[in-house]
Formats: C-alpha cells, structure tokens, sequence
C-alpha cells in the first residue's frame, strides 16, 4: 500500500539569551510558522542559555524514531554561527538521523517587507518614505560577509523610495546607530527612522535602542512577523527538496 512520505521534522535553531524576551519571541515566532503549516512539525533548539538544547532536541526525535531532520538556523546572516557553531552541533547528531542545513533567513525580500510592516506599525505611513531616513541597524558582525549583506541590503532599500537607507551595526563594525541617525539628519531627511535588522530582544538590540534616542521612530525587532514565518517555511522547503525528489513526492 502507498504510504505518503513523511514530511522532515523542522528543528529551528536559535541562538538563545539570558534575557527572557528572547525565547519567548523564539517560541512566538515558532507558533507562527506551525499556524501557516499545520501538521508540519516543529521544534526548536537553542545553542546557549536556554533549554532544550539543539544536541537534546536532535537526541529525542532520533529517540522516537524520527529519521529525517531540516535544521534551520534563525539568523539573518551567514556569519559564524552558521558557518562554524551550528555545523558543529549538527555532526554531533545521533548517527540515525538525516540532518540537513538550511540557509540562514536572509536576505530575503520578505524581510524587507517585514521592516516595512514594523516601521509603518511604529506610526510612519507609505506617504511618509520620501522624506524619511531609515537606519537599518543590525547586530553586527566581524565576518565581512555578512557586513556585506547588510550593506547591499540597504543599498536595495533605499531603491524602494526611502530619502535615504544607512547600514548600522550594535558591535564589531561601525557605524554605531547614533552615528547614522546624526548622518541622515545631516543630509536633510525630515524624519529619521531605526529599524532594527534583529529577530529578537535582547542585549544588542537594546543598545540599537539607546542609539535610537535622537531618531523620530523606533520600530520593534522583527520578532514574528508574518514576512518572517514565511522566510522560514520557503528555507525549510528548499532543503527538503532533495528529499522529496528521492521519495518521488
């Protein structure tokens, strides 16, 4: 008798933090994606500060008998986290488990719309982008990559009808978010805007957010943005792919 093949388990991989705003945005953004695919199912896992973590969560779904695994790092970029500690984690998997990478969210233009809906949530209107200067202002990096991306990514934005998009960086890189706003009002934009490029709450956040002081808007982190859940669930298909062609589904 044919058996549909069974979909891989999705194992959402956060950073984790010791402020609890993190793992409850984590958690929040997770429900998200199991409402816009319901019988998917999806775990998550965490590399520091909290539980489960990623080695456990892999360890029992091999224990139930679950055999085919898409983990799927909730980062924006390709730094070292993606290159280096999650690779690691996953080769410490149970030997019966088929674990496969996803790309990292980014970039995407889906989360572009994701910062769009958070500023325009945060009180600017469509009306408003011309005369607006944006801050995209993200964690920061020291892997010149991913400094690259968001740099591109702003250069991008900025082609949608923004004043003016400037790159921002909490650590490693400058500018600082305060630099950029005393940027953008230099220029002569009439308002001055702070999107954070950021999943969750948390540390750096929270100093893009003192930076922000001077700016006229503030938006929220991207949190669980319909745009991002969306983000998550095209990474999951694109690596199962293989798969389902092997499975003929």
């Amino acid at each position: 008798m044919y058996r549909k093949p069974v979909r891989p388990v999705l194992v959402v991989i956060a950073h984790g933090s010791r402020d609890p705003r993190h793992a409850a945005t984590v958690h929040a953004l997770v429900r998200r994606v199991r409402s816009l695919r319901p019988g998917l199912r999806v775990e998550t896992g965490f590399l520091d500060f909290n539980v489960p973590s990623v080695h456990g969560v892999l360890e029992s779904l091999a224990a139930e008998g679950v055999r085919d695994v898409v983990a799927l790092p909730l980062l924006l970029t390709r730094a070292f986290h993606a290159k280096a500690d999650i690779p690691a984690v996953l080769r410490e998997a149970p030997g019966m488990l088929r674990v496969r990478q996803a790309e990292v969210l980014g970039p995407s233009p889906l989360l572009l719309a994701a910062l769009e809906r958070r500023l325009y949530e945060a009180g600017l209107a469509p009306a408003d982008k011309s005369s607006t200067g944006v801050v995209l202002a993200s964690a920061g990096s020291s892997d010149p990559e991913a400094i690259a991306v968001i740099t591109r990514l702003a250069r991008e934005w900025r082609g949608t009808g923004w004043c003016a998009v400037r790159p921002a960086f909490a650590s490693a890189s400058l500018p600082r978010t305060e630099d950029a706003v005393r940027e953008l009002r230099e220029l002569g934009c009439a308002r001055v805007a702070v999107a954070p490029y950021v999943l969750a709450p948390g540390h750096l956040p929270d100093r893009i957010a003192r930076g922000a002081a001077q700016a006229d808007v503030l938006a929220e982190v991207l949190g669980p943005a319909p745009e991002v859940a969306r983000v998550l669930l095209e990474r999951y298909d694109a690596a199962r792919t293989p798969a389902l062609a092997a499975l003929g589904a």
